[in-house]
């Protein structure tokens, strides 16, 4: 998921995706304690796309405060 469709989500959205990929996050590495992963990327991309997300909510939070 790139950042142009993170920006056009609503906050409920970004919510529910950053629960997603933080649980697939844990699933993964679970399994990679306990087996090999198919494909070690996986880690990488969830975490970076928790951190696009808390990203886009840290913008959203501060250009919610300076319009008030």
């Amino acid at each position: 998921m790139d950042i142009n469709e993170l920006r056009e989500m609503s906050d409920e959205q970004l919510e529910l995706t950053a629960k997603d990929a933080a649980n697939q996050l844990f699933r993964l590495r679970v399994k990679a304690q306990t087996e090999k992963l198919e494909s070690p990327t996986e880690k990488r991309r969830n975490r970076r796309l928790i951190a696009r997300v808390r990203t886009l909510q840290t913008e959203r939070a501060k250009s919610k405060e300076a319009q008030s």
